[in-house]
C-alpha cells in the first residue's frame, strides 16, 4: 500500500432519517452496496463535496452532522482517504437532477443496513454513526 498523503481524496455521508433509518446505495458499474460518497472537486471542501455527492448520487439534500473516522484503503496502488459526516435529511432533489452512478436507493434500519454493505468499512460506519 501507498504511504503517506492520500493520491484519492473523497467525501461522503451517512444518512439517517428521523426514523433512525440509515440510506444505502446500490451502484451498478461495481455491482455493490455502499453508502453515498465522490472525490473532491478541485478546489472544494471535504465538507461540500459530502453534501454535493449525497445529493448527487441520491437527490436527498442533507446538513452536515457530526464528522466520522476517515477511511483510508488502497485503489490501485494509489492510497484513497474518505471523509465522511453523519447527515440528515432536509429535503429532495428532483430525480433528474440525480446522476446514473446509482441505480437502487434503500432506507433501512442500521443493523440491516450495516448487513447490506459490501465493504466491512462501510459497515463499521453505520455502527459507528448510529451506535448500533
Amino acid at each position: 500500500m501507498t504511504s503517506g498523503e492520500p493520491e484519492i481524496r473523497a467525501a461522503g455521508g451517512v444518512v439517517i432519517d428521523a426514523a433512525g433509518r440509515v440510506l444505502v446505495v446500490h451502484r451498478p458499474r461495481y455491482d455493490d452496496w455502499s453508502l453515498p460518497k465522490g472525490k473532491l472537486d478541485r478546489g472544494e471542501t471535504s465538507e461540500a463535496a459530502a453534501l454535493r455527492e449525497v445529493e448527487e448520487e441520491t437527490g436527498v439534500r442533507c446538513e452536515l452532522g457530526d464528522e466520522l473516522p476517515p477511511v483510508r484503503y488502497d485503489v490501485k496502488g494509489r492510497l484513497k482517504e474518505v471523509r465522511w459526516w453523519i447527515m440528515r435529511p432536509i429535503g429532495e432533489a428532483p430525480p433528474e437532477e440525480r446522476d446514473d452512478e446509482v441505480d437502487e436507493l434503500q432506507w433501512l434500519a442500521p443493523a440491516d443496513a450495516a448487513a447490506r454493505m459490501t465493504y466491512p468499512h462501510d459497515a463499521e460506519l453505520i455502527r459507528a454513526a448510529t451506535g448500533r
